[in-house]
């Protein structure tokens, strides 16, 4: 069963287009299409489903999902720059109590250090809250960047 291929067909079809447009919108060849939704190629690469996600303007998550990349509840969320497309994992209850902790002790390191200055001058607790937010940020980015991805074919 090829359920990849017969979902891109079916929507390729409720859009009344053809697999000429749809490769041609894709940037990749019509015979590439026509094996996948023949299921005569594997599972295309996430760089290939994100070309036929933009091309049939449906969610890339949702054909991740299809294609067996993604569990169904897998809590993630991609991101776009101008360049790729690429995901980041949401942060679980245990990242969320991890972050807390470390933003505990860079609170307290903050608050008990008189050492801390910018420009020569002590720092505002204005500016404390402010270096702690910041801190919050990075812990949460750093956080979500470095989740390891691994589709489910390989766990």
């Amino acid at each position: 069963m090829n359920e990849f291929g017969d979902y891109i067909k079916n929507i390729r079809e409720s859009k009344n287009m053809t697999l000429n447009q749809v490769a041609l919108y894709a940037e990749i060849s019509a015979a590439q299409l026509s094996r996948i939704e023949t299921g005569k190629r594997g599972t295309p690469k996430p760089q290939t489903i994100e070309k036929i996600a933009r091309a049939l303007k449906v969610d890339y998550t949702e054909l991740m999902e299809i294609a067996g990349y993604l569990e169904t509840d897998t809590t993630t969320d991609y991101v776009s720059d101008n360049k790729s497309t690429y995901y980041v994992s949401r942060l679980t209850e245990k990242d969320e109590h991890d972050i807390g902790k470390l933003l505990k002790k860079f609170s307290e390191d903050i608050e008990h250090s008189d050492a801390l200055a910018f420009d020569g001058e002590p720092l505002s607790e204005e500016a404390k809250e402010s270096l702690i937010e910041s801190m919050e940020h990075i812990y949460r980015t750093t956080q979500r960047i470095n989740k390891k991805y691994t589709p489910n074919k390989y766990k």
